[in-house]
């Protein structure tokens, strides 16, 4: 979508079908701010792999949509973004609960946006960092 701003208004609103990745994982937006998104994801048995732990690829994935969206309250209106680049630390392993995923906006250049992100269980405990640089593009 190309105008973010109508589309953060609408998903903050729990609209369904903007982002079918989201539906689809049944990840949860629970708050945005300037900078700043909070998503939340449970752990369910379909994401656990051979030795009964999520798979890593989905908490990173988690970590990369709230990303995103704290830098889509950044953005003007014409501008766009792309991923450049994703980094992640695996801290610890899960198997059950909830995952949360906090991330800030770091720094946004004139080309560049870099944001992190922190995913936790439900008990606090750290599961997972994510890094993430993106393009800003220019939309015509």
């Amino acid at each position: 979508m190309s105008n973010y701003r109508e589309y953060l208004e609408r998903i903050k609103t729990g609209e369904k079908g903007l982002n079918p990745f989201l539906d689809f994982l049944d990840i949860k937006l629970t708050d945005l701010k300037d900078g700043f998104a909070e998503f939340r994801m449970k752990v369910r048995p379909e994401y656990m792999q051979g030795a009964k732990i999520m798979q890593g690829g989905l908490v990173v994935a988690l970590g990369d949509e709230a990303i995103a969206h704290a830098m889509m309250t950044q953005l003007s209106p014409d501008e766009g973004l792309t991923t450049i680049e994703l980094k992640s630390n695996f801290l610890s392993a899960v198997s059950e609960g909830e995952l949360i995923a906090q991330a800030n906006v770091f720094k946004k250049g004139k080309s560049l946006i870099i944001g992190d992100s922190l995913v936790t269980d439900d008990k606090g405990k750290n599961i997972c960092r994510v890094s993430a640089t993106f393009l800003l593009l220019k939309n015509k």
